[in-house]
């Protein structure tokens, strides 16, 4: 029920198409007897889509989100393992081509060889199925199995969980699968916009784990607020961010992280 519930929370957080919906909804309303309200959803749309749009207001969500948690030190204690969250590959794509298609997270990928190589002796763990409501499709740990392959990475090393559809179950699997000993160090890579979630749920079920956040959409500086930014950059960032903020509610109100914004 919650993983239905979250797909409807996703759609109704994407605010370009809201805000389109909306609009259009307001157009058919002009040519009936709530013309009026018809006027006022149009407007609302469009004033909605020029903030979007038009102004660095996505960056300016998303910042928050990638700065909550910084990168850790290098000299830190060797991990037992390294626990790569899914949402980098694109499977349906990657099943029509034959080969392994990155999305613009596939940092999460590649980062994950990068630190198993600096960690020889750390257990590589991916954890991603299909994410439809009825765990039908290719999973995603398929195609990260074929890739990390490619890049050399031992198979002796690696684990794969591919049942999971959501964050929380990313999670829950994931710790029933590797069993954590307590005082062990387990790194945690996903999206930097997506970790502070991450890390809530992780906490809330008892998962101590060492973020390790990667995919940056922001600079985390001034060019963040500067307006020549591409149109299609603000969609991308506003979508991810509206859709994240969304996401900390739902599972702040469901009880699944151990706080609306988890923190260092």
């Amino acid at each position: 029920m919650f993983f239905i519930a979250s797909k409807i929370f996703w759609f109704v957080a994407e605010p370009v198409s809201l805000a389109i919906v909306v609009g259009v909804l307001g157009i058919f309303l002009g040519f009936s007897r709530f013309a009026r309200a018809g006027r006022a959803l149009m407007a609302g749309a469009i004033i909605a889509l020029a903030a979007g749009l038009l102004t660095p207001l996505g960056a300016f969500l998303l910042w928050p989100l990638e700065e909550r948690f910084p990168r850790p030190p290098a000299d830190i204690p060797a991990p037992a393992g390294i626990i790569v969250l899914g949402g980098a590959v694109d499977t349906e794509i990657s099943e029509a081509r034959g080969q392994v298609s990155l999305t613009s997270d596939g940092a999460r990928m590649t980062t994950a060889v990068e630190l198993a190589r600096r960690y020889p002796a750390a257990r590589l763990v991916f954890t991603g199925g299909s994410g439809t409501v009825l765990g039908h499709g290719l999973a995603e740990a398929i195609s990260a199995k074929k890739l990390w392959l490619s890049l050399g990475v031992p198979a002796e090393r690696m684990t794969f969980e591919a049942k999971s559809r959501n964050t929380w179950e990313n999670a829950v699997f994931t710790r029933d699968l590797v069993k954590p000993n307590p005082g062990q160090t387990w790194l945690l890579v996903t999206s930097a916009w997506h970790m502070p979630r991450s890390v809530g749920i992780f906490r809330r079920i008892g998962f101590d784990v060492i973020p390790y956040p990667v995919a940056y959409r922001t600079f985390g500086d001034e060019r963040d607020f500067l307006l020549p930014t591409s149109v299609i950059d603000k969609v991308i960032m506003l979508d991810y961010s509206v859709r994240e903020w969304v996401g900390l509610l739902a599972y702040r109100l469901a009880g699944k992280t151990d706080a609306l914004f988890p923190a260092p």
